[in-house]
C-alpha cells in the first residue's frame, strides 16, 4: 500500500512538475514567496476588522499562536521524526525535476510547513466567519490549494506533504475557534435584558 501511494505521489510530482512553463514558473515562485501574501493578510486583518470590531482583536492576535502551532507541527514534529527527503533532494529522481531560480529548500519535506500554515489560516478563518463573511471560504480555501499546490510544482514537495497538513489543520483550526470564543464569552458575554 505504501509503494503504491509512493508511486501515485512521484508521478503526481513529476507530472505537475514536468509541465512548466516560463509563464507558470513566474506564477508558482510568486504563490511561494514569504513576501508575497503581506497584501492578501492585510487585506484580511482590514476586513475582520470591520465586520467584528472589537471582537476581532482576540481573532487576530490568535492567528499567531494558531501559525505557531502549525508551523512547529509541521517543521518541529513530523520533518524531524519522519525525515523524507523533499524530492529536490530526492536521489532517484536527479536529473528529473525542474527547479525555479535553483530553489530546492531544505532536506526534508514531509509535511510541508507551507501547506500546514495556509490550511490552518484558511480553515480558522472559515470557521470563525462563515456567518458574517459568507463569500470568504469560495476564496481563502483555493488560496490555501493554489499555495500548496504551488509547492508541488516547485519540486520541494510530494502531493502527500500537502494533502497530510490539509487535514492536521483542521482540528488545529478547531482549537483556535473554541479558544477564540471563549476568550470573546470572558470579554464580552452575552446579557440578557
Amino acid at each position: 500500500m505504501i509503494e503504491v501511494i509512493n508511486n501515485v505521489d512521484v508521478a503526481i510530482l513529476l507530472w505537475l512538475n514536468g509541465n512548466h512553463t516560463p509563464f507558470w514558473d513566474e506564477i508558482m515562485w510568486f504563490a511561494s514567496g514569504k513576501f508575497t501574501w503581506i497584501p492578501f493578510y492585510l487585506f484580511l486583518v482590514v476586513l475582520i476588522s470591520y465586520k467584528y470590531k472589537r471582537k476581532s482583536i482576540s481573532m487576530l492576535i490568535l492567528i499567531g499562536l494558531l501559525i505557531g502551532i502549525s508551523d512547529f507541527v509541521a517543521s518541529g514534529i513530523f520533518k524531524l521524526l519522519v525525515e523524507r527527503l523533499r524530492p529536490s533532494h530526492e536521489p532517484s529522481l536527479e536529473g528529473m525535476l525542474h527547479f525555479v531560480n535553483d530553489y530546492k529548500g531544505g532536506p526534508y519535506g514531509f509535511m510541508s510547513s507551507h501547506a500546514a500554515n495556509v490550511f490552518s489560516l484558511a480553515f480558522y478563518i472559515t470557521f470563525s466567519t462563515y456567518k458574517k463573511i459568507k463569500w470568504l471560504p469560495y476564496f481563502i480555501i483555493p488560496w490555501a490549494f493554489f499555495v500548496s499546490i504551488s509547492r508541488i510544482y516547485l519540486g520541494v514537495h510530494y502531493p502527500t506533504d500537502i494533502l497530510v497538513p490539509l487535514v492536521f489543520s483542521i482540528p488545529i483550526a478547531l482549537f483556535i475557534v473554541f479558544l477564540n470564543k471563549k476568550i470573546t464569552n470572558h470579554f464580552y458575554p452575552i446579557t440578557i435584558k
